[in-house]
């Protein structure tokens, strides 16, 4: 059994920012991470051509800023090379390869009893602390929906984050299902290397430009949401246009409040709406079944395909190991406490980076917990 006042659950950027924050009031911590390196999700997971969509003062972590040499909208590579520099300034050293299997609070000892198995032995270790956070961040498991006739088809069939490039798919036939940013940023990836693509668009979308949030999030600290909503949506229509003659739609609510209420991201459009209109990219509806290497969609139409890529996010799996909180979080680990006071619960538990406030949020959400916890130990 190892102690220490705080048990930080995933090496991420939030579990990396809390543990930094923590380290400026040398309160000790122990942080656990299930793969064998941190922020496994940018490291192994992200595709080649990703780039933050924010700009970088809405991206960095606490305490360290980005090089000045760092450009206004940040790629993977850059991201993935701070991380290294900040775990190394900060001296932060997670236990790797644990997967976390119980989190449970002793009401007898007032501590968190966390019990994991190491991957690499399969031996089961119990950490205990007086405090728990969880920063196992939203996008912990990959979501694929099922589908009638699915495992019928016999191209190749992948989640978005097994996807790195276009390259390997010229002149064939790929779907990509789900509109988000990254299913839009990699049917541009795949029109750009000569594929045949086709991405599935279920719900309307918000479509702005990197500037537009940019001025947006400016403008959310002078004005009200409300009225930098109309904003932003008088200026997607003044430069994107009508929507409908493409197979898309706007929403009825406003970007930020989407983003606020429901976690609903708008598309930044780095240029997948042109290759839209130009056709390079055909907007399907939902898809109905599929039968053999046949697509079947909502409208009754059948498309051949060769390969299926799933842009459908990620579930999270905190509800099946954190046992005994009826307080801070949901079945679908996301925080039941609105925003600002999302990251506290009861005895001791706290969470960082599930606010559905990106980068930003999980720095905010780390100071605060650090700061509190510290106030709690006097």
């Amino acid at each position: 059994m190892q102690e220490q006042p705080v048990i930080i659950i995933g090496a991420g950027p939030s579990g990396l920012a809390t543990a930094a924050s923590l380290n400026l009031h040398s309160i000790p911590y122990i942080l656990l991470e299930r793969e064998d390196f941190f922020a496994s999700l940018w490291k192994k997971n992200a595709y080649d051509r990703l780039h933050l969509h924010l700009h970088k003062q809405f991206c960095q972590l606490p305490h360290l800023p980005f090089p000045h040499s760092y450009p206004r909208f940040i790629s993977k590579q850059q991201f993935v090379s701070y991380l290294d520099d900040y775990v190394s300034h900060f001296k932060i050293t997670p236990l790797y390869c644990r997967c976390v299997e119980l989190a449970l609070f002793d009401e007898i000892t007032k501590e968190w009893i966390v019990k994991v198995r190491k991957l690499s032995s399969g031996e089961v270790e119990e950490f205990r602390g007086r405090f728990l956070v969880v920063a196992s961040g939203e996008a912990t498991d990959p979501y694929t929906p099922e589908i009638e006739g699915l495992k019928s088809f016999p191209g190749d069939v992948f989640h978005s984050t097994q996807f790195k490039n276009g390259k390997a798919f010229r002149d064939k036939n790929v779907l990509v299902v789900g509109s988000g940013n990254s299913g839009m940023e990699i049917a541009m990836d795949l029109a750009n290397h000569g594929a045949k693509t086709s991405i599935v668009v279920r719900s309307p979308v918000h479509i702005l430009s990197r500037e537009m949030v940019y001025l947006g999030l400016n403008l959310l600290k002078y004005i009200p949401l409300n009225m930098v909503d109309w904003l932003m949506v008088m200026l997607s229509k003044l430069v994107y246009r009508e929507l409908s003659k493409y197979g898309l739609s706007r929403p009825k609510e406003g970007p930020f409040f989407m983003k606020v209420a429901n976690g609903k991201y708008p598309v930044l459009d780095v240029g997948t709406y042109s290759k839209i209109k130009s056709r390079e990219i055909q907007v399907l509806p939902a898809i109905s079944s599929v039968k053999g290497n046949e697509v079947v969609f909502e409208n009754a139409e059948s498309h051949a395909l060769d390969t299926i890529v799933f842009c459908t996010g990620f579930k999270r799996s905190t509800h099946i190991w954190l046992k005994g909180d009826d307080y801070l979080l949901k079945d679908d680990g996301i925080p039941k406490p609105s925003f600002p006071n999302h990251w506290k619960g009861k005895n001791g538990l706290y969470c960082v980076g599930l606010s559905r406030r990106g980068l930003y949020g999980a720095g905010f959400d780390a100071q605060n917990i650090a700061d509190d916890i510290k106030s709690l130990l006097k």
